[in-house]
């Protein structure tokens, strides 16, 4: 997730295709019988990425492991990039949920220990469900779901600039936005790359990793 929760993007992945599939939901889930129907669809195309992949996960399938016809995912749904995105959202939010969680809880704290938090929920927020993370990471330039994505980076930038621009005091001369770029990027990076090579890393280089990160992001600001 760059920015905390936006997944990389290649402009190589990006093709110039005359029509692409709608990403937009048919119909809102209103009633809650519609709302489990939506809900079992877009948990079966979870499933389906993570076990088979986006090239299997097809309309018909996804409707077949959610135990619901194929004309009810139409109701819902034009497309499996809409179902995609529909997965992105949820996973986006979860993770969402957690960071502004975070900022809240480190708003008064100095920059080394706020610093400290912010670095470990984000490698925790990349580990809310890190296979579906690492699925996602592929399937969003295919998704055409990338408007959505940005804003969730355009939240975490703008979470950062104002703590840091409630912590001047404790900074060098810098301009908060770049600050918060620098910092957002660099948190990013290293939390999304645990992800990648999670399988490698024990506990305890995991908070050796948190504990290095700290220290370069606050030798950054000081």
């Amino acid at each position: 997730m760059r920015a905390f929760t936006r997944f990389s993007y290649s402009h190589s992945d990006h093709k110039s295709v005359a029509r692409k599939p709608s990403t937009t939901p048919r119909k809102n889930a209103s009633q809650e019988r519609s709302r489990a129907t939506v809900d079992a669809l877009v948990e079966a195309t979870a499933r389906i990425l993570v076990k088979e992949g986006f090239e299997k996960a097809s309309t018909n399938r996804i409707a077949e492991i959610a135990g619901v016809s194929v004309g009810s995912l139409y109701q819902y749904f034009p497309s499996k990039e809409a179902l995609v995105a529909a997965v992105i959202d949820r996973h986006n939010d979860a993770i969402m949920n957690v960071v502004r969680a975070a900022f809240a809880e480190v708003a008064d704290l100095p920059i080394e220990m706020a610093v400290h938090r912010l670095v470990t929920v984000a490698i925790e927020a990349h580990h809310i469900d890190p296979n579906l993370h690492r699925v996602l990471a592929e399937q969003i330039p295919r998704s055409g779901h990338l408007a959505e994505v940005e804003a969730y980076s355009h939240e975490i930038h703008a979470l950062v600039r104002t703590y840091l621009e409630r912590h001047r005091k404790e900074m060098r001369k810098i301009d908060p936005a770049l600050a918060a770029f620098m910092c957002v990027s660099a948190i990013e990076a290293i939390a999304h790359n645990t992800v990648l090579n999670g399988e490698m890393l024990s506990e305890k280089m995991v908070k050796v990793l948190v504990d290095e990160t700290t220290r370069m992001v606050v030798g950054y600001l000081r």
